[in-house]
């Protein structure tokens, strides 16, 4: 999390807002046990993105799988913190890794007896190809699924992580069941994550995986022929290959060589025309 701006002085309690402070502090630097023992014992935590409620003894697991991971998340605040009486508010926008969408995002944190009593925490889907439709029936299945806005930011970067270290793309019967199986996350989060928030399904995000791959050895390919190159990363098909290069560069692989001869593009971003 970003440092957090200085608070409203209307109705400002100093105690308030110095435990809220430590607070998003322990969030920022993702002190698990510093941010449970600010938590009263009485703590109701109003998570009204899944329409739940989550008391002392279930916190432990849902703060651990709702923290902050790697640089993939990007916290924003809004406004600066306003506090009235014993209750602080902020508001911050969650981005998920590579701005392909946002979720704006405000607490109403409660402090009775110098903890943490209540919160209450809105979430809505702002933007992402997929926003529009996903918005207004976004509360309904996250609530099934178990997810909160924090953990679809942490769910996308173990995504994006696993498949740049492991490579599962590489293997051309890659399956939606077998990722999930090794990221610890059912077919259903996983369903959800990619095609109502990050706007694409699995089938295409493989493939846009595999063609990163290509693009990345063509230009120390050699004598290689492309052909070879689409299947060693896991292209079953050369004509999904070749749509899907056209799709993404624009180009052909030979024009795409002459372009970029020593490799000076790597992204699947088109180029501009010729």
């Amino acid at each position: 999390m970003h440092q957090l701006p200085t608070p409203d002085c209307q109705g400002f309690l100093p105690a308030t807002h110095q435990v809220v402070l430590r607070y998003h502090q322990a969030w920022q630097q993702r002190r698990l046990d510093d941010i449970l023992a600010l938590y009263h014992p009485d703590i109701a935590y109003h998570d009204f993105l899944q329409n739940r409620v989550f008391h002392l003894a279930e916190l432990r697991d849902y703060v651990q799988a709702s923290l902050p991971q790697g640089v993939a998340e990007r916290l924003e605040h809004c406004d600066r913190i306003r506090v009235d009486g014993d209750t602080a508010f902020i508001q911050y926008q969650l981005v998920l890794r590579g701005g392909q969408a946002s979720f704006q995002s405000s607490e109403a944190i409660t402090v009775r007896d110098g903890l943490i009593w209540q919160v209450r925490e809105y979430a809505t889907l702002q933007r992402g190809p997929a926003a529009a439709s996903a918005a207004a029936a976004v509360a309904s299945p996250l609530q099934k699924l178990g997810l909160s806005a924090r953990q679809l930011g942490r769910m996308a970067e173990d995504l994006h992580s696993y498949f740049r270290q492991q490579q599962p793309y590489l293997q051309a019967d890659c399956t939606l069941a077998a990722v999930a199986a090794a990221t610890g996350y059912s077919r259903n989060q996983l369903s959800y994550l990619l095609n109502q928030v990050l706007g694409q399904s699995f089938y295409r995000y493989v493939n846009q995986a595999r063609l990163q791959h290509v693009l990345d050895k063509l230009p120390t390919s050699g004598n290689v022929r492309v052909d070879e190159l689409a299947f060693a990363a896991g292209f079953n098909s050369l004509s999904v290959f070749y749509r899907c290069f056209r799709d993404h560069t624009g180009l052909t692989p030979a024009a795409w060589l002459r372009r970029f001869p020593c490799g000076s593009a790597q992204t699947t971003s088109p180029p501009p025309p010729d």
